[in-house]
Parts: C-alpha cells; structure tokens; sequence
C-alpha cells in the first residue's frame, strides 16, 4: 500500500514537472487577460460609463441587448438611476449605446477570464500536470477572481441610490485588489521558471526585504490612485511641483474627523499621491544603490536597475498628465504603465525566491 502510494505520488509529481511549462504559459495568459480587463475597467471609470448596466447577472448578463425592444427596456433601467438624473438627462438611445458598451465589455471580459482559467485548471488538475504546493495557490488564486467579481458589483451598486458615480473607496479597492489577482498569477508563473531558481541562491536577504517593500508601496500607490480617479481629483491643481503656489498647499486637514482627509479630501488625496511617488522612487533608488554593491547576480542588479527607470517614466507620464488635465488617452497610459510598474516589481521579488518549490507564498 506505501509502495503504491510512493508510486502515484511520482508519477503524479513528473507528470507535472513535465508539464510546468504549459502551466507557466497558461498563467502568463491570465496576467495578460487581467491587464486588458483593467485597461478597459479604466477606460469604462474615463468614460462615466460604470453604472449604465444597472443590474448585475452573472449569467444571463452575458448576452447584450438583441432588439430595440431590449435596448429600450435597457435604457429605461438606467434613466432610474441618479446618474441619469442628475448628469445625463435627455440623452439619446445612441449616446446610450456608447456608455453601455464599454461596461458590456468590461463585464463579459471578466467572464471570459474567469472561463480562461478554470477549464484549463480542470484540464491540468486531472492530467496531474499541477505539482502538490501549487494546488492550494492556484485554487486561492481562482477564489479570488469569484470574490473579484463581488467587489466589481459592490462598487457598482454604490452609484445606483444616492450617488452619480461610484464611491471612490470602493473603486480603489475593486482596482487594487485586481491588482492583487495580476500580481498573484504573474508570481506563481514566476516560481515556474527554471531560471530564477540559480538567481535566488545568490539573493541577500535585506534585498529580498526591500524588493518586497517596493511591491507594497507599489500597491499603495495604485490605491491612492484609484482614490484620485474616484473623486475626479486629477482635475484640480494642474501643476507641478506646486499645487496652488504651495509645495506643501493648504487645507489637508480642513474635514473632520481628520481620517476623512485621506480618503475624500480632494486636495489630501492629490497631495498624498504625489507624496506616494516621491517615496516609491526613493525607496527604489535606495535598492537599486544596495545591490550594486552586493553579490547578488547580475540579473537582480538589473532588476533593482530597471524598477528605478520605470517608476521614474511613469512619474513624468503622471505629471504630463497632470498638467494636460487628464486626457482619456494619457490618462489610461498612466494606469497601464503603473501596473506594468508593478509587474516588474513583483517579477523582480519573486526572483528572490527559489523556484519550483513549496517555499514562500
């Protein structure tokens, strides 16, 4: 009886170290999938376009309005809401198209991902493709897409009683926690990959503390972020370095209770971004100067290298940002190189772990 049990064991442990590479891909695919969808989850927040599907079905939401009788059933749910009373009264069924669609997408995508992932989990499961230490994660990993698409609902249904738009808490968390499912896939396929296992051997400790911290503030920045997009917050003090004449403006701390600051107060909420990128970059350049002088390998020197310049060219598309006034395009520039920022950091943590193993998260 042990002896079979050894037995299977191995087989089913190189039969998935057969098929590491394919599982790799898959997750690689995911990472992808997940960064279109939040592209078009930012392009659906540009265009005011999130509460125009009012209801939320999970299935049967899948198939769009077929004939003008749906569509006008459609519209009709919307003009309840207080966006359309207070914001876009009297608009017609084309301009309502518009809006609808861009959330449609968004909405089917997420679907699409979550299809993406399972039948090809089943399909790895059941031809033992998936090695032990990796069940557990992937199965994490696939609860918190179900649990994603909860958050995307809560958030929407913010903006359906009392509000225009959606509450600027919730759309941080429903940004930042898509965030999370990125840099989850893209860090399981990373402890997939042959080559970092050497790297990580030669990998400092404080080093690995510090690339962890970089991956913190990285998701920091993107929640502060997801609170300025919430409250428009980009729209005010269009300048750089200064807001309002001010390296430091006035009034950060004008509502009370004080906590409420940091979270609705638009001018806190811009300052507190920007802070947010100065300490990013600093604590970079702090990594990027202590591995130059470690034994770590080249390849996490370039790592620490390389996080340097990329927040450093997202700083500045942020601030030309800024100082156009938002620009659809720019503007979703700037969130699809933030999250490029934060893949990069969490390839480069992820390097300091050796691969393949139950080791680390």
């Amino acid at each position: 009886m042990n002896a079979e049990t050894t037995l299977n064991g191995t087989l089913e442990t190189s039969s998935a170290v057969r098929g590491r590479k394919g599982v790799r891909l898959w997750l690689y695919a995911i990472v992808l999938l997940v960064f279109a969808m939040v592209m078009l989850g930012g392009a659906t927040r540009l265009t005011d376009s999130g509460l125009s599907i009012t209801e939320w079905k999970p299935i049967h939401g899948v198939i769009p309005p077929l004939s003008q009788s749906d569509w006008d059933e459609e519209f009709a749910k919307y003009k309840l809401s207080p966006q359309y009373e207070r914001v876009n009264k009297g608009m017609s069924l084309g301009e309502f198209k518009n809006i609808f669609w861009w959330e449609w997408a968004h909405r089917f995508l997420g679907r699409f991902v979550g299809f993406v992932f399972f039948v090809p989990l089943v399909f790895f499961w059941a031809t033992r493709r998936i090695e032990p230490w990796l069940k557990p994660r992937l199965v994490v990993l696939f609860a918190m897409g179900g649990f994603q698409g909860a958050i995307g609902w809560w958030m929407v249904a913010s903006g359906l009683v009392d509000r225009v738009d959606v509450s600027q808490y919730r759309l941080a968390v429903h940004l930042t926690f898509a965030c999370g499912i990125l840099s989850y896939a893209l860090w399981l396929a990373q402890r997939l990959s042959p080559a970092d296992a050497e790297v990580a051997a030669h990998a400092p400790p404080s080093g690995r503390r510090r690339a962890f911290l970089l991956v913190g503030l990285g998701f920091l920045q993107i929640f502060l972020g997801g609170l300025v997009a919430g409250l428009h917050a980009g729209l005010t003090y269009n300048t750089w370095p200064l807001m309002d004449g001010d390296l430091v403006p006035s009034g950060l701390l004008m509502m009370h209770p004080g906590w409420v600051n940091f979270f609705e107060n638009i001018t806190t909420v811009q300052f507190q971004h920007r802070c947010g990128a100065y300490l990013l970059l600093a604590v970079a350049l702090w990594h990027w100067w202590a591995m130059r002088g470690s034994a770590a390998s080249r390849r996490l020197k370039w790592g620490a290298a390389h996080a340097v310049w990329a927040i450093l060219i997202q700083a500045m598309l942020g601030i030309t940002t800024l100082l156009l006034v938002v620009p659809f395009w720019f503007a979703l520039a700037h969130q699809a190189l933030a999250v490029l920022v934060l893949m990069s950091l969490v390839v480069h943590a992820a390097r300091f772990f050796p691969a393949n193993t139950a080791r680390g998260i």
